[in-house]
């Protein structure tokens, strides 16, 4: 109870927001090939997300990355959701803490503010905000992966629609606010991905590394 009370005072509430940005600034792709001997970020495509690390160190620390970056985005929401439940702006602090976690991704503070893409965070968010939306969303990056074979290009359309999923699914202004920001800002960290596939130049997820 005594926890419960500090995080609905004023200073809790910012202190969990704060507390998010810090969860999400956990590089797991970082530690998980440090721990194999490898920096990541010396690596590949140098980002420290479930991708390059699939590609470095294979499928099964990709996976473990990928769950780790996905964990840190959805947790913090749940635990504020639980701390603050009842009350009246609840949802607003959950955005908050979300958005917090995503850039604690992107910018974490102990890597001098130098994350990844944040795709993976993304997804834990969007599956706090409506599972059904997500797993939509996670069906439309497997489909143009599938098809065309940049995860890059999947990840930008995926971004690119998740705010209409979850203002048709949700009809929640500060939810899709959260998807629209969280969307915005992973098409800013592609853009290094965005010119290569104007020049056809993206590396491709197929071995022959072309697309379809």
């Amino acid at each position: 109870m005594e926890m419960v009370s500090l995080a609905n005072s004023d200073l809790g509430r910012y202190g969990l927001v704060l507390l998010s940005y810090l969860i999400g600034s956990i590089p797991f792709g970082l530690v998980l090939g440090k721990m194999k001997g490898v920096d990541v970020r010396r690596a590949g495509s140098k980002n420290i997300g479930a991708t390059n690390v699939t590609r470095q160190l294979g499928k099964g620390l990709g996976i473990l990355t990928l769950l780790g970056d996905a964990g840190k985005g959805v947790l913090p929401m749940l635990a504020v959701a639980a701390l603050l439940r009842g009350r009246g702006d609840v949802d607003l602090w959950v955005v908050f803490s979300g958005g917090a976690a995503f850039l604690g991704h992107l910018y974490p503070l102990y890597l001098g503010f130098k994350g990844g893409k944040g795709v993976a965070t993304a997804l834990g968010v969007f599956f706090y905000l409506n599972p059904l939306a997500a797993l939509i969303d996670v069906l439309i990056f497997v489909g143009v992966v599938y098809n065309w074979g940049f995860v890059s290009l999947g990840s930008l359309t995926a971004a690119l629609m998740m705010p209409g999923l979850i203002w048709l699914l949700t009809g929640s202004l500060p939810y899709t606010g959260l998807a629209s920001a969280i969307g915005i800002l992973i098409w800013f960290k592609h853009h290094e991905n965005i010119g290569r596939l104007k020049r056809g130049e993206e590396k491709s997820w197929r071995k022959n590394g072309s697309g379809k």
